[in-house]
């Protein structure tokens, strides 16, 4: 799946960047989907580029009590693991533009930590209920991977927080269900939607009232 000059790339930069052990665990099934095997296939390739980089595949169907664990409900899917799991994942594959939010993904959780101001850092920490962020995007939005990227550090801040990036094109009953009619859109614990990137601070402002909402 991906090119050499790609995996000299991720070689030099794991190499670099990579602290911890990261584990990729990736769902897809017997009679694969689309864009199963393709999804299947990269995230062996970006294991094989580091030996800090585990990637583990498992059948949707048979292994359905793992997919349980993970929260797992649709494939292709992609978890990223580290010490410990952070609520990250992808379903679809990330590629075009997402796949370098994919790889930084990857290399904060291996640190532990996201690289986010530290007065969200703070405020992330009062956070004490549950968080669910769904960011719809696709390979040829520039503008998803920075709100991927927000939501997955979200997640690796607080434990209350999980963040899934969704492909588009690949769960139109997604699409249809949240009315998504252009992205990034961002949904939060089906309470609070929008559309478009924005700092940090106002999308955790976005958190907040999706919590508030909660009640």
């Amino acid at each position: 799946m991906l090119p050499e000059k790609e995996k000299e790339h991720l070689k030099h930069l794991f190499a670099e960047k990579l602290k911890g052990k990261v584990e990729l665990v990736v769902f897809t099934q017997e009679k694969e989907c689309r864009f199963c095997e393709e999804t299947r296939e990269m995230v062996e390739d970006v294991a094989a580029t580091s030996d800090k980089i585990e990637a583990r595949v498992y059948d949707f169907v048979k292994d359905k009590e793992k997919a349980k664990e993970l929260g797992i409900d649709k494939i292709p899917a992609i978890a990223i693991l580290g010490e410990k799991d952070h609520g990250i994942r992808f379903f679809g594959i990330p590629s075009g533009y997402e796949f370098m939010a994919f790889v930084d993904d990857i290399v904060d959780v291996s640190a532990g930590a996201s690289r986010l101001p530290e007065s969200i850092k703070g405020r992330l920490k009062t956070v004490n209920k549950t968080v669910h962020i769904q960011v719809f995007a696709m390979p040829t939005c520039p503008y998803c991977p920075h709100v991927v990227r927000t939501a997955h550090q979200f997640a690796i801040e607080s434990g209350f927080v999980k963040s899934d990036a969704v492909e588009s094109a690949e769960f139109p009953q997604l699409v249809q269900k949240y009315n998504v009619m252009s992205v990034p859109k961002t949904v939060i614990n089906e309470k609070v939607q929008f559309v478009g990137a924005m700092p940090e601070e106002q999308f955790f402002g976005q958190v907040l009232k999706a919590l508030s909402q909660s009640k």
